[in-house]
């Protein structure tokens, strides 16, 4: 059996804005949190391959957490296509001040349907990804002016099958940090999960989801975590996104 073990990154001093792109580091809080959850994947007793995580310090730097914690060292191969979605006009500002400008249910059509983007950014704008430093090697083409869910999957998931998944059909132990968005991507693929249901999917900040695998398919999934303590860290991460 080998496993996947996918981490959402820890809180950020940014939370309860529309982060997206935005190169945030993580909180003291994150960083106490993702060594606590850490400690389960040592108990666990998985020994990793590859490391993965999109090229945000946020995801990366939870890696290197969770590495340190665990006591290993593996190679981790940073790629953009495993960041956050992109929030195009959206991105940098306040949930709860957008609420106010604009209005819940607006705002909540954009968070949380599948295919409704934001409105994007244009290339003059310093939030647009062509004027990071980060993707100078990216072709311009590729680099999003905002995005849905929808298009956050048709950029992650390609990825996840032709890099990730290889790897797990070879049998290789793989730990995986990324963005609340990319992972619900992620999920929807594993689980087969129709557009309708995906919009309110919630993975928790730092609790290791566990998918086991034997011979190539997925066989298990789980989390380090009672069912409890997972809906508790969803649900302050709700409200702390409201206040």
């Amino acid at each position: 059996m080998n496993y996947l073990v996918i981490v959402r990154h820890g809180l950020t001093e940014w939370t309860g804005r529309f982060t997206g792109w935005t190169d945030i580091d993580l909180a003291p809080s994150g960083i106490e949190m993702t060594k606590k959850y850490a400690k389960r994947i040592k108990e666990k007793g998985i020994v990793f391959d590859l490391a993965y995580s999109s090229v945000l310090k946020r995801a990366y730097k939870t890696i290197e957490i969770v590495l340190a914690t665990i006591g290993q060292k593996v190679s981790i191969i940073k790629d953009w296509h495993l960041n956050e979605r992109h929030y195009g006009a959206l991105q940098t500002l306040s949930k709860p001040e957008m609420v106010k400008k604009y209005g819940e249910e607006q705002v909540n059509l954009w968070r949380r349907s599948y295919d409704v983007a934001p409105p994007k950014v244009d290339e003059k704008d310093p939030r647009h990804p062509i004027n990071d430093p980060l993707y100078k090697d990216v072709p311009r083409k590729l680099l999003p002016a905002g995005e849905s869910l929808k298009d956050t999957y048709n950029r992650v998931v390609p990825y996840f099958k032709n890099e990730i998944e290889k790897k797990l059909a070879e049998g290789k132990n793989i730990l995986l940090s990324s963005h609340h968005n990319a992972l619900r991507a992620i999920v929807k693929y594993l689980d087969n999960i129709d557009d309708k249901a995906v919009v309110s999917l919630n993975i928790p900040y730092c609790i290791p989801l566990i998918y086991e695998y034997e011979n190539g398919i997925k066989v298990n999934k789980y989390y380090l975590a009672s069912d409890k303590e997972v809906k508790s860290i969803i649900t302050s991460i709700k409200n702390q996104t409201k206040a």
